[in-house]
Formats: C-alpha cells, structure tokens, sequence
C-alpha cells in the first residue's frame, strides 16, 4: 500500500497542491539498528512550460520505490493555475521554509522571478547545509534576478537552451558512486540540453551530451557543494518520458541519497535507506 494526504491550501489566487507521498511507513526505528525512519524531502514543483502535475507523481513513485524516503510535495503556477515564469513560491516568503526536511527536491520553472531578497532566501538553507536535488528547468529557474546565489546552488550558471531533440548522454565519471550503474552511453528521446556558460568551484561533472549549436560537449549531470550543501543536479528531464525511464528514475535516486550521505562507495543505500520492504 501506499499512502496519499492531499492538502488544498485556501490560497484563491494559486493553484497549490501538498502532498504527503511515501511506500508503506516503516515502524518506528528499533533501539539498536532496526528499521530507520525516512528521509523527509520537501519537493518543490510547477511553473513554466512542463507537465507538473504528473512529473511530481512520477518523481515521487518512482524515488518512494527506490529509497526510504517520504515526500512532501508543494505544486504552485500562477494566479488561476496559469503557468507564470513570475510568480513566486509561497513556501519561500518564509525565513524557515526548508525547516524539518531532510532534503529539497527543485523541480520547478520559474526563470523570470528578479527578487534578489526572495532568491536568496531560496539560496540560504543550502548555503547552510540542507541538501538538495536540482532537475531540469530549476537550473534555469530564477535567472533574471541579479544575484548569483541560486545559480551556485546549482553549480553552473544557464540561461538558454537547444531545441528538443534526441541527446547521447556519456557517463563520463563511472566510478563515482551516483554514477555507479548508470551506462556508459544512454539515449535519452526528446529532451533539451542546457548550455553550460559558467561553472562554480564546487561543480564535479558526472555526465555529458554533445551541442549541436554551439559545437561542444555540455555537463547535463553533475553534483556539486555549495558551502555546507551538497547537490545533485541534471539538467535532463523535460519530457515525462525521460522521468519515467528506470535509467533517470535510478539516477536521481542515487543522487539524493548522495546528497543525504546516505548511499556508500558502490552506489547502493546504506543500510535502511533503500526501498521499504512491504
């Protein structure tokens, strides 16, 4: 069995959705060893140009099947559920927003937000050590605003992208742990790859695909460490296809227990945090 709470915030203006998603909970931990209570990760969704509504049950079911992990989900687009680029996640206006959660999955679209003050404050949990998952669009969320606080969580600064296409994405650190299981070459149908135009002290490249524009290869996977925080990040994911892949879903399994510190030197969970057995 699985376990659903869906939440409907009385917010007229937004479309907002919170969603409690785990596998079946485990007991609660034994004195010495025992089951382990789940990751709490908050997962953050909507804007521009992507199908969230799905993506989020995606992500969530197939990350709940691979790691002991327990979800919270806000999905927000703009005023009467429209698909602003402005508009700004309600979650964020506060100081604590990432407060009791294990980790922060981004996977939101929200590229023309300028507020330095609110981005920042976006920036500031990671700064501090709360772990984080950034995929696709979240590398280009936020980059009208003029700071580079968002872009340094994510380990590289993007501000465009290829059109959609079929990408080859060569595993190019096989030895890593996140990449441990990953192949050496995968074809990844119609996705975008994003232009790598700068990249922070704490980018490690795990991935990458060929541009057909500009002519040169591009990181599309990558962790990266963002003073105390630890990231995963992937730029792949446009289309639900590519989430639903066992490749894709895999590969961002692994990168949040990495980001958890929990997953060891082959690429699997440390005890208690893989999938809950029913």
């Amino acid at each position: 069995m699985k376990r659903f709470l869906l939440i409907f915030p009385a917010l007229a203006a937004l479309a907002t959705t919170v969603l409690l998603f785990a596998a079946e909970p485990p007991p609660p931990p034994a004195p010495a060893g025992g089951n382990v209570s789940p990751l709490k990760v908050l997962m953050v969704c909507g804007g521009c140009c992507h199908d969230y509504e799905n993506q989020k049950r995606i992500l969530a079911e197939g990350l709940s099947a691979r790691a002991n992990v327990e979800f919270t989900i806000v999905h927000e687009e703009g005023p009467e559920g429209k698909k602003d680029k402005t508009h700004r996640i309600s979650i964020y206006e506060k100081e604590d927003w990432a407060k009791g959660y294990d980790l922060v999955l981004h996977n939101e679209c929200f590229g023309a937000v300028e507020d330095v003050a609110f981005v920042e404050r976006i920036a500031k949990p990671h700064k501090e050590g709360v772990p984080a998952v950034v995929l696709h669009c979240s590398a280009h969320s936020y980059r009208a605003a003029k700071t580079d606080e968002w872009r340094k969580v994510v380990g590289q600064k993007s501000m465009s992208h290829e059109k959609n296409r079929d990408l080859l994405v060569k595993n190019t650190a096989p030895e890593h742990p996140v990449m441990k299981g990953f192949p050496k070459e995968w074809l990844n149908p119609k996705d975008e790859l994003y232009k790598n135009e700068e990249l922070y002290p704490g980018f490690v490249p795990l991935a990458k695909a060929y541009g057909e524009d500009t002519k040169k290869e591009h990181h599309v996977i990558w962790v990266n460490t963002y003073e105390k925080g630890k990231v995963f990040g992937t730029t792949l994911g446009h289309n639900n296809s590519t989430m639903e892949s066992p490749e894709y879903l895999d590969l961002v399994a692994r990168g949040l227990l990495w980001a958890c510190g929990k997953l060891d030197d082959s690429g699997k969970p440390v005890a208690g945090y893989g999938p809950v057995q029913k």
